[in-house]
Formats: structure tokens, sequence, C-alpha cells
């Protein structure tokens, strides 16, 4: 056992701070923060002036090349990751990386933008490959690999999950949904980037917690519970509105979806309704509802009614987080208190880290990523030909 895990970081924006921030917050086990590659130095800089990484560098292989560095932590934008987890752990390291775990991002001789003019069907297919040779490389090698879903870390969704355990309880109808006024991110509106828009970037958080929580039921009742077909609508809202009656949205699809509902079947039969939105002011919505046979369970991650402020001016307020995605502080508010505890990111660190530490399997692994992301091309799918998708049939 070492007496301390060294980690490597790939990517400098809002996931890496969220995993640091997670990382500061747990001192279980010792951590040496060596190296952080990104492409901007001002944002290098920055991270390493907060959180004190050893080095910075603008060369993944340093990452690779370091015998030092036990884990590399993942934090790119989406089309990067297939090959950054692939080279990572063909270098000996274990993974942490951030949703989703890769997508469909085009091929040579599309015609772009490539969410107007590919078909989805094809970016299924071709997802499918890639997830099977993802497996078969994490499969043939003793390395972790830790998959970021902080939602099923969420202190709300972990009790969830213990009592559906305790009570045997079936879990008959769940809803989730993660809305938000759109993206800090410069490339959210383009396919190509990111392999989807709102329902990959924000409805896999809800969509995986409903999966996971499904799968706790079934490890229950041991029975084997699969998702069986998905029925999606996804459309693209805000590109018809003004430039007026679009300045408080931060959603710009150039190919994307800033709209997405997906219905999903299991293969018990029962149902879940998880809507993701780039349409939504005030704040971030990130709840899952269960309706069983023996219990209602709500678990509201934001906004929370934890601490509500009402200021009249923004003086001596510049340097106060109060919470995620308002763009002002004034009037009532509603405050993200421990956000990194809420929302699952300080729990999901310890459990990678002590994964590595003490050899153990993660709660999140490559599993539930496979699931995830193949179920948000399978609804991509289902809203292109307007119909339902069977899932066992492809």
């Amino acid at each position: 056992m070492k007496n301390s895990i060294s980690i490597g970081m790939a990517g400098a924006g809002r996931a890496a701070e969220l995993h640091l921030n997670a990382l500061k917050r747990y001192n279980g086990i010792s951590i040496r923060l060596k190296t952080i590659v990104a492409r901007r130095n001002e944002q290098l800089e920055t991270v390493k002036r907060l959180f004190g990484f050893e080095k910075i560098s603008f060369d993944f292989n340093d990452l690779l090349n370091d015998d030092e560095i036990d884990i590399i932590d993942i934090c790119t934008p989406p089309y990067l990751h297939a090959e950054m987890i692939e080279k990572a752990i063909l270098a000996n390291k274990h993974v942490i990386c951030e949703k989703p775990l890769t997508g469909y991002f085009g091929n040579h001789g599309e015609d772009y933008p490539i969410g107007i003019n590919t078909s989805k069907k094809m970016m299924y297919f071709y997802l499918l490959e890639s997830l099977r040779t993802l497996r078969q490389i994490i499969n043939s090698s003793e390395k972790k690999f830790m998959y970021a879903e902080n939602f099923i870390y969420a202190p709300a969704i972990t009790k969830a999950a213990e009592i559906i355990s305790k009570k045997g309880s079936r879990i008959l109808f769940a809803k989730g949904e993660e809305s938000l006024k759109g993206s800090s991110s410069p490339v959210a509106g383009e396919w190509d980037k990111t392999g989807g828009g709102t329902f990959v970037r924000t409805g896999i958080h809800p969509l995986s917690a409903i999966l996971w929580l499904k799968q706790q039921e079934a490890i229950k009742r041991n029975v084997e519970i699969k998702v069986k077909s998905v029925l999606a609508d996804m459309a693209r809202i805000t590109p018809g509105l003004s430039e007026y009656e679009h300045r408080h949205i931060a959603a710009n699809p150039v190919d994307v979806e800033d709209f997405g509902t997906v219905i999903l079947e299991f293969s018990d039969n029962t149902r879940a309704v998880v809507m993701a939105t780039d349409t939504l002011l005030g704040g971030s919505k990130n709840y899952v509802e269960l309706y069983c046979n023996d219990a209602a369970i709500y678990c509201n991650l934001t906004m929370s009614d934890l601490m509500s402020t009402y200021f009249l001016d923004h003086d001596n307020l510049d340097d106060v987080y109060l919470s995620e995605m308002l763009p002002a502080k004034l009037g009532w508010n509603k405050l993200f208190l421990e956000d990194e505890i809420i929302r699952g990111y300080v729990d999901e660190m310890r459990d990678f880290m002590e994964a590595v530490q003490f050899n153990r399997d993660p709660k999140s692994g490559f599993d539930l990523a496979y699931d995830a992301v193949r179920i948000i091309y399978a609804a991509y799918m289902s809203a292109e030909i307007n119909g339902k998708v069977e899932l066992g049939a492809i």
C-alpha cells in the first residue's frame, strides 16, 4: 500500500474544479497533485495556484510517461475521452473519466454540422463499436476505471438506495431532471466536440442515478433488470428566439438539442422519464423522484432549501459563491451549501481514492458509463425516427 496517491489531471475547466474541490475536502488518504495538462496557460496557472499542482504542461504524454503518477483524471471535452482512456490504461495508469464516457464526434468526409446531417442510427452503431473496444482495453488491464458520475454518490440518492435495499421496494416509476439556462463551455453547442446536447451533457446525471437505483433493486431481489426500450423527443428551441428574447439564456446550440425527454421501459415492465433542458432560468434544477410499491422517495439535489438570501445590491459579494448558473445575486436566492457534498463529489472522490488504495472496485465503473451513453444514443435514434427503439433488437 502506497503512502500517498499521485494524480495527473487532463483539463482545467469546470469539471476539474469540481473534482479538485472535492479532493480538497477529503483527507482520508494522502493525495499528491503532480501535474495538470490543458491548452491555455492562464487556466493552468490559475488551477496550479488555487489547488497546489507541482507542475503544469500542455502535453498529455507528460502524464503518461511519469512513473510517479498513479491516476489520470480526465476532465477534458468528451471528444478526447476515448483516446485518453485508451492511452492511460495502456500506460498502466488508473483512470477517472468525466461523463459522458464517449460519443460520436464525426468522421472524415461527413457534411458538417454532423448533429444535423449525420444519421443518429449510424452514430449509435459506431458508438457501440467504440464501447466494445474500450471494454476490451479496460478488461485486459488490472487498473481501475472510475466513472465520474456524481449523482450516485449524492447523499439523497445513496439514502434512497439504502431504503430500497432494506425494504425490498420495487421502483414502479422514476422521474429525473437536470435543467439549466445553458452551459459555460464554449463548445457545448457543437456535436463534434460534445457528442450531443443538453441530454448527454446534463440529462445523463438523473438517467445514471435511475439506472443505478434500479440495479440496487435488482440486486436486492436477485433478478436482472435491463432497459428494454426508449422513446425520446429532442428539440432545438432557443434558435427560434430573437437576440433580445435570448438575452438571459446561455444556450447556443449549433447542431445539438437544448431540450430532451426520454421514456425508459425496463424489462420488469416499469417506467422512467428523464428530462433535460437548457431553458431554465433561476439556477439549476436537479432531482430524482421514485414512486415505489411501498414508498415515495423524492431526492432534491438543487435548488435546496437549506439557506435563502435576499440582497438589494451586489456590494462586497464579488467573490461570494451563492449558486450555479445565477447571473445576479439580487432579490431572493437559494444557496448551494456544501455543494461538493450534496451533489456527491466528495464521496465520489473518496470512493475512487479508496478503490485505488485498497484495490477494490469503485461504485461507479465502466458498466454504468456504458449503459448511460448507449441509452442516450438510442434515445437520439428514437427522436430521429419518431418512434420507440427496442434495445434488445439492435
